[in-house]
């Protein structure tokens, strides 16, 4: 059993941790999972359980997804974009896969087209034997092009044999933000959210406040701004260390600052394998609102504030967020009403909601997602 899978990040580092956990789960089933890796590579998250292909590289510059540049800094072109389509088809080729997994499209990374449509259309010519499966996250990004949705639909149907979508329905519907999932109702599987496994483990309490910021590529100001709330936090939350994890991808500028900051009460690193273990150790916790530390809150279900990311045209983040407050799972803090003092705050009313109950969330996503390819292959 054998699958291609399709992955590119361009600012966060979410789609491919997601993505090592769905390989994790594949490769534990005896699947070989062959990664088609559309970004820079990440020695953080290196997809030790697959063979990765290295294509070429595109990324983009601060939160601007409109222009994709190659690895020389340059605009991509047409005849860049034919190159690499060419490279994946070479990559599916080689792979002899029965199942192509790609993230997201056609309900995103519509800039992606130019190769995803041609994989498409390559594994639809090995049809029955070959599948193509969409994964998708939990919340799609509100578009303004509502013609794409509705092409999406009829992509999917012309091509997809699945789209299994990582979220758990009692909290988020894929209808919620995709106009036209009942066109493709038959399609859609829910797999519950993927995020670490349940069995890792004793807890070993640390008790630490961990500062985290995903990727950390546009993370500074939160990071500052939860280091300045500390000295307005009370005794029983600002004496306690402070674990700040700047990520992967935050500036060499933005880390120093961060790291001058350090004493026998503050650990600044970029980023740790052990993030799981140290949420759920850890006393309190502040981050971002992305799908992967979500969800690692919800694992370790600790007390945690948390700042949607809402640059540009982002609103996945508000919208989780905004929906997981109303059900008493964490705090949150608008991105535009961040400060040190409403931080501080939130902080404290986190603390005071310790060991309210919440409501379950399903985790299991990775294997559920493992389980839908399987049978697929199986038929």
């Amino acid at each position: 059993m054998r699958v291609l899978f399709h992955v590119q990040h361009l600012l966060g580092v979410g789609h491919l941790r997601r993505g090592e956990l769905i390989t994790r789960a594949l490769a534990a089933r005896g699947i070989e999972v062959t990664v088609a890796l559309g970004g820079h590579p990440m020695p953080q998250m290196p997809f030790r359980e697959a063979t990765v292909v290295q294509l070429p590289p595109v990324s983009i510059r601060g939160a601007d997804f409109k222009v994709l540049y190659d690895d020389d800094g340059a605009p991509i072109t047409e005849a860049w974009k034919t190159a690499r389509s060419r490279a994946l088809i070479e990559v599916y080729e080689a792979a002899r896969p029965d199942v192509v997994l790609m993230e997201m499209f056609p309900f995103g990374r519509w800039r992606f087209q130019f190769e995803l449509v041609p994989l498409m259309q390559r594994a639809g010519r090995d049809a029955p034997r070959v599948k193509c499966v969409t994964s998708v996250r939990d919340i799609l990004v509100k578009t303004k092009h509502p013609e794409r949705a509705e092409h999406a639909a009829k992509l999917a149907r012309a091509h997809l044999a699945a789209v299994l979508v990582h979220s758990d329905p009692a909290l988020f519907t894929f209808g919620e933000t995709y106009p036209h999932a009942e066109e493709i109702e038959d399609l859609v599987t829910y797999t519950g959210y993927v995020t670490e496994a349940a069995e890792r483990g004793p807890v070993e309490p640390n008790g630490e406040v961990v500062v985290s910021a995903g990727g950390g590529a546009a993370a500074g100001t939160l990071l500052r701004t939860a280091l300045q709330a500390r000295e307005l936090c009370p005794p029983k939350i600002r004496d306690r260390v402070w674990h700040v994890l700047a990520g992967a991808r935050a500036s060499e500028a933005d880390f120093e600052a961060l790291t001058a900051l350090a004493d026998e009460r503050t650990v600044v690193e970029r980023f740790s394998p052990r993030f799981q273990a140290l949420l759920d150790g850890a006393a309190l916790s502040v981050s971002q609102a992305g799908y992967n530390t979500v969800m690692n809150l919800m694992r370790a279900k600790i007390p945690a504030v948390v700042v949607p990311y809402d640059d540009g045209e982002e609103t996945e983040q508000a919208f989780r967020s905004a929906r997981m407050q109303e059900l008493g799972l964490l705090e949150v803090v608008e991105g535009a009403a961040l400060s040190p003092q409403s931080l501080a705050a939130a902080l404290v009313r986190a603390d005071a909601a310790r060991g309210r109950p919440a409501p379950a969330i399903d985790l299991e996503g990775a294997d559920a997602t493992a389980g839908a390819i399987e049978r697929l292959i199986r038929g």
